[in-house]
C-alpha cells in the first residue's frame, strides 16, 4: 500500500479521500486540526473540522463551507474512514484519524499530554503511522506540573499588588489566554483583556464557554482603573504604545520558550512563565510510545533532533518539512489602537 498521506507543497494529502489536513495554500476540501492561523488558512473551497473550532473559524475566517463533527464520530471519505479525537492543545484542537484498507494513519496537529481542563484531554489513538509535532523536541524542555505554574503566576501577581504595579500578562489570544484567565480570575474582580483576546472571549461565551468575567482595555477607561489589576494581552501588544496606559507596570510572559533564560532577556520580560498549549520533550515521547507506530514523521518544530533519537530507540522515524509553527495568529484578529 502507498502513503495514505503525501507531503505535498500544498499541505499533507490524502489521495484516496481527495482532501487536506490543514494546508497552506487554498485547495478544495481542507481538515482542520484547530483554529491557530498556522493551521487554518483562508481560502479553502470547504472546511471540516471539530464543532468547537468552527466559530472560531467563523471570527478569524469569515463565511465559509463549514462542516462540524464531534470527537470519535467517523466519517465516510471515498471510502477513507476519517475520524477527529481529542489534542489537548487549544479548545476544539482535535487529531485526525486516517483509516484505509486497515491501515491506520493519525495526524496530531498540535498538542498536549497535560488535561488542562478546558482543552478536551488528549487521546493517544493507536495507529501503524503517527504524524507529530515537536515544538519543543529537545531535553531542556521539561514542563512543571500547571498547578506550580499557575501558583507562580498567582505570587507574581500578589507581589506586584504589594508594589502598586498591574501586572501585564502576555497570552496568545486562542488557547493561552482562556487558561491563563481560568488560572487568576478569583485573585481580583476586574481582568482585563485586549481587544484581541476580548473577540475571542465573546465568540467562546456566544458558543456556550463558561469563562470568567473580562472587561476590553478601550482609551475610555482612566488609567487609574488598572492600578495593581490584571490586563491579559496578546504578544502583537508587547512593547506597544498600547501598554503606556498600564504605568507602573510588570511584564509576565506565558510560553514554553520561557523555560530557556536566554529568551526571557531577549523578551525583556520582569517574569517567564514556562507554560506552554504544546507536548514538551517528556510529553512527545509519552504520546508516541501510547500510539505504538512503528514509522513517525516529525514535522514542525526540532525535527531534525527529535526524529533521529526515535529512530536510535528502534522506531522509524523521519523528518517533513511544512509551514506549521509560526502561531502568529494575531494577525489576522481586530488591531487594536495603540494611541492614548
Amino acid at each position: 500500500m502507498g502513503q495514505i498521506i503525501e507531503f505535498t507543497d500544498s499541505g499533507l494529502y490524502c489521495p484516496a479521500g481527495q482532501f487536506y489536513i490543514d494546508p497552506w495554500k487554498p485547495v478544495d476540501k481542507a481538515v482542520i486540526t484547530h483554529a491557530h492561523s498556522d493551521h487554518a488558512r483562508p481560502g479553502n473551497g470547504s472546511y471540516l473540522c471539530h464543532y468547537a473550532s468552527t466559530p472560531i473559524l467563523q471570527l478569524r475566517l469569515g463565511d465559509n463551507a463549514y462542516q462540524s463533527i464531534g470527537w470519535n464520530e467517523p466519517i465516510q471519505f471515498n471510502g477513507i474512514k476519517l475520524s477527529l479525537h481529542p489534542a489537548g492543545h487549544i479548545i476544539g484542537s482535535s487529531q485526525v484519524r486516517i483509516e484505509q484498507d486497515g491501515e491506520v494513519w493519525v495526524v496530531s496537529g498540535d498538542y498536549k499530554v497535560e488535561n488542562d481542563s478546558i482543552s478536551g484531554a488528549f487521546e493517544p489513538v493507536p495507529c501503524h503511522t503517527f504524524i507529530t509535532e515537536s515544538t519543543f523536541g529537545l531535553p531542556i524542555y521539561n514542563w512543571k506540573p500547571q498547578a506550580d505554574i499557575y501558583t507562580d503566576i498567582r505570587n507574581w501577581i500578589h507581589s506586584n499588588q504589594l508594589a502598586g504595579k498591574t501586572s501585564v500578562l502576555i497570552a496568545y489570544s486562542l488557547g493561552k489566554a482562556q487558561r491563563v484567565l481560568q488560572a487568576i480570575a478569583h485573585l481580583t474582580g476586574k481582568v482585563f483583556v485586549h481587544g484581541a483576546i476580548w473577540n475571542t472571549h465573546q465568540v467562546l461565551l456566544q458558543a456556550g464557554w463558561q469563562l470568567p468575567e473580562v472587561i476590553r482595555v478601550t482609551p475610555e477607561l482612566p488609567k487609574e482603573a488598572f492600578k495593581g489589576q490584571v490586563v491579559i494581552a496578546p504578544p502583537s501588544a508587547d512593547g506597544t504604545p498600547w501598554m503606556r496606559r498600564f504605568a507602573p507596570y510588570s511584564v509576565g510572559v506565558c510560553s514554553g520558550w520561557m523555560q530557556v533564560r536566554g529568551h526571557q532577556r531577549r523578551r525583556n520580560a520582569d517574569a517567564g512563565f514556562a507554560l506552554s498549549d504544546h507536548a514538551d520533550w517528556k510529553g512527545l515521547l509519552q504520546a508516541v510510545k501510547a500510539t505504538g507506530a512503528t514509522k513517525v514523521y516529525a514535522t514542525h518544530g526540532f525535527q531534525a533532533v527529535f526524529s533521529r533519537y526515535l529512530t536510535e530507540q528502534g522506531i522509524e522515524a523521519a523528518e517533513v518539512k511544512t509551514e506549521y509553527g509560526t502561531e502568529e495568529e494575531e494577525a489576522i484578529t481586530e488591531p487594536e489602537k495603540t494611541d492614548e
